[in-house]
């Protein structure tokens, strides 16, 4: 029995507002590299699910860029370290380099993939430059009194490099070895937040807050010309060059992705994304692939939506969206097919997943404004519960939120729902719903539920006692109590019906699962026992003979009811933990976690 990686449905950029955010893609415009929580991910453009994840740094990533050559790539984090590691299968770390005491915000290598120059808020200086290979010193950064926002680099000799700065200065680099040559500090009346050279090196071009670009020569750093001023209407955040050196691409906090004619200075092409007073559609970056030939720009909203462009025309082509925050829910289709998945997120952002494209769409309408607990599905339905006390009600077939949230009596522990019922565990008890409306109540009054789970008539509840109960419902929503175990000696987490209702799984929060056959609550096996940390989540496969378990010591274990003692593990499956499992079909699992990203695992040779 084995358990191998099938697809990443990766995680999406992470984004902070007022704040650019880098993308870059490797010299054949292939893949897409961008930070998010404390991965990288390295993404195929055109297959959204063929992506790798790099897991080296402990901090929140913050930037990486694609060596020139497209072999290496460097990522940088919030605490001023900067890592150099292989593209291709995106494991081995060829160094590990500390830059500044502070946040990388930028990396920028020469054209011989040789040298980077890394950039950020530190504390005794804002930047250095080293040797990609073994991190010795080729110069220094120096020239800005505030915290740099983005540094460039001439692809050809002779070597030059810019840097821009809250201050609202470009200082101008030669090399190498890199040393500041002159600083053009009233050029730009705001923070200047991208720099670019041309890709034939003739200009190197600027833009910032103040919404206007400035164009300067790319070999002595004198500004020559600036466009632009008045047609953007916020904050430039963002600026990518053609190939072809003649046209460049700037993203806008007004909603907006331009397309300029370098030498008219004129606008050509205007994308405006949103109504004008969204936040979230503010366009935080942007990236010309080099290596294409269809005019393809890629742009990054606030909310973390990759938007994909062809020059020429008026629409989008194509919109990636998914997670950027631990994603703390995940459920199964109602059809139980195995193709589609639905995740919720910590900042309640709920997604619907197709798995064999790898590409989510968000659910539409009133999503949840906190951390989304639990989704459950039946007959054609979705039902999500989260912290800000409500239950939604997701029309599986229109992809939207139906009809109004129901406000909960008490913060939700779970929701499950099986026959037209759904059943939420409050602190309190369990609510029942039936149609969108509240049709009974149990108390439960010697312990707090913390988990719950229904097939057919049956609810199983997980109870803070240690307990493990099961109520049998009646055809007017009442529950009654059936039997009860008490093997545990920790506080119950997780609990899971397998298909055919024959047996229940219970995790506890020291890491031990027991499997109860559910007619007496009589023990299966307990034999379940090898992660370290609180069982998060557990699902059954088809046939009832083995389940998947997550926990927050961040593995996924698959079981056997039949040898109990033989497992398939999943080790460091997601950084910061595994907060949710759903058994797809046939032997594919789903995993997902503190890394926001959900994983497709093939698991084969079950026994």
């Amino acid at each position: 029995m084995s358990i191998a990686i099938e697809k990443i449905l990766a995680a999406n950029p992470a984004t902070s507002r007022g704040q650019p955010t880098q993308l870059s893609t490797d010299p054949k415009g292939e893949r897409i590299a961008y930070a998010s929580g404390k991965s990288i991910f390295l993404r195929s453009i055109d297959n959204p699910a063929e992506c790798k994840q790099y897991t080296g740094h402990t901090t929140n990533t913050t930037v990486a860029r694609f060596s020139p050559s497209g072999f290496y790539v460097a990522s940088g984090d919030v605490a001023g370290t900067v890592r150099v590691w292989d593209a291709v299968e995106a494991v081995n770390t060829k160094g590990e380099y500390h830059i500044i005491s502070g946040r990388i915000n930028d990396i920028a290598w020469d054209g011989d993939s040789q040298r980077i120059i890394a950039v950020g808020d530190g504390r005794e200086r804002f930047g250095h430059c080293i040797t990609a290979d073994s991190g010795n010193s080729v110069g220094e950064v120096s020239g800005h009194s505030k915290v740099i926002n983005a540094v460039a680099i001439r692809g050809m000799r002779p070597l030059r490099a810019a840097t821009v700065s809250d201050d609202m200065a470009m200082c101008f680099l030669h090399g190498a070895p890199f040393k500041f040559n002159s600083k053009h500090s009233g050029v730009h009346k705001g923070f200047v937040f991208g720099a670019a050279f041309s890709p034939d090196g003739n200009h190197l071009v600027t833009v910032g807050a103040d919404k206007k670009i400035q164009l300067y020569d790319g070999k002595t750093g004198e500004p020559t010309k600036s466009f632009g001023e008045g047609e953007h209407t916020g904050s430039i955040f963002a600026v990518s060059w053609a190939k072809d050196s003649k046209k460049l691409v700037t993203a806008s906090a007004d909603q907006t992705v331009k397309v300029w004619d370098v030498e008219t200075g004129k606008a050509t092409q205007t994308w405006k994304l949103g109504d004008g007073v969204s936040i979230p559609d503010q366009q935080v970056g942007v990236v010309w692939p080099h290596g294409r030939s269809d005019g393809l720009i890629i742009s990054l909203n606030l909310d973390g939506d990759l938007t994909y462009f062809h020059e020429g025309k008026p629409e989008p082509v194509k919109v990636v969206q998914g997670h950027n925050k631990s994603i703390t829910a995940m459920g199964a289709d109602s059809e139980g097919k195995g193709s589609k998945l639905w995740t919720g997120s910590f900042e309640g952002r709920v997604l619907n997943w197709d798995i064999s494209s790898g590409v989510g769409a968000v659910v539409d309408g009133q999503s949840h404004t906190n951390q989304v607990s639990q989704i459950a599905s039946s007959s054609g339905s979705g039902y999500s519960v989260g912290w800000d006390d409500t239950l939604r009600i997701i029309d599986e077939s229109a992809n939207t939120f139906a009809g109004e949230s129901i406000k909960l009596s008490a913060q939700p522990k779970g929701v499950a729902s099986t026959e037209g019922k759904t059943y939420v565990a409050t602190a309190s008890g369990i609510d029942i719903y039936t149609k969108g409306s509240l049709a009974g109540k149990l108390d439960i009054s010697d312990a707090q539920p913390t988990s719950i789970a229904a097939h057919g008539s049956l609810v199983a509840v997980g109870l803070s006692n240690n307990a493990v109960r099961v109520y049998k419902a009646d055809s007017s929503s009442n529950l009654a109590q059936c039997c009860e175990a008490k093997n545990s000696t920790a506080q119950i987490s997780a609990v899971a019906f397998s298909r055919d209702g024959s047996h229940l799984a219970a995790g506890n929060s020291s890491g031990k699962i027991f499997a109860y056959k559910t007619s007496d609550l009589s023990i299966a096996t307990d034999r379940w026992s090898a992660h370290t940390a609180r069982v998060t989540s557990i699902s059954w496969n088809e046939a009832g003979t083995h389940a998947v378990s997550g926990a927050l010591d961040t593995n996924v274990f698959v079981w056997s009811l039949a040898k109990p003692g033989s497992r398939v593990k999943a080790l460091n499956a997601h950084k910061d933990g595994v907060n949710a499992v759903t058994w797809l079909s046939g032997d594919k699992v789903a995993s997902t976690g503190g890394d926001a990203a959900v994983k497709i695992w093939s698991t084969s040779g079950l026994q």
